[in-house]
């Protein structure tokens, strides 16, 4: 049986589908956000948007659509978001498992890092995470947002040139 025959209302290719897509699409939201929780929530909302929509949508573009739903359902809690990341921004007490040094220069370095991030403008925070965390090519990073590729490549070279300033600086 062909891609093209499978139905996204049968279970075992619904459960595949979510065994291909659900972690790269929470990560995704996780960059966008920076909550767990609530990319999880999202993933959660655009799978079932699919499964409501199984008779709708072909096996070949149910991950775009699952991407654009909860691409969509994102931008609906953008506001919400900005409160998100500011109380997540603030240091977190945590148990005594480590030695203190070892533990204060893990935060230090992985707040610089998040902080470098966070302060690159979306299409090259964007661009950044999806390159180097979900391991996506320029070519696919431009058709999932509909943009070219050298502006793919031209977000890319910005984002690493403020991340090494913006780090070494620090």
């Amino acid at each position: 049986m062909s891609q093209s025959e499978n139905s996204v209302c049968e279970k075992k290719v619904f459960n595949r589908l979510f065994d291909l897509n659900s972690e790269s699409l929470r990560n995704y939201l996780y960059y966008q956000c920076g909550d767990l929780q609530q990319a999880e929530d999202l993933v959660q909302e655009a799978f079932i948007k699919l499964w409501n929509n199984c008779k709708k949508v072909l096996f070949e573009k149910a991950r775009g659509f699952l991407f654009a739903v909860a691409k969509n359902a994102f931008y609906n809690e953008v506001e919400h978001q900005k409160v998100v990341l500011k109380y997540a921004k603030q240091p977190q007490k945590t148990a005594e498992t480590e030695t203190p040094e070892f533990k204060l220069e893990e935060k230090e370095f992985m707040d610089r890092l998040q902080n470098a991030i966070a302060e690159l403008p979306e299409g090259q925070r964007e661009v950044f995470l999806l390159n180097r965390m979900d391991q996506m090519t320029y070519k696919e990073i431009a058709e999932f947002l509909g943009v070219s590729q050298k502006a793919v490549e031209k977000r890319m070279h910005k984002a690493l040139v403020k991340l090494r300033k913006t780090i070494k600086n620090i």
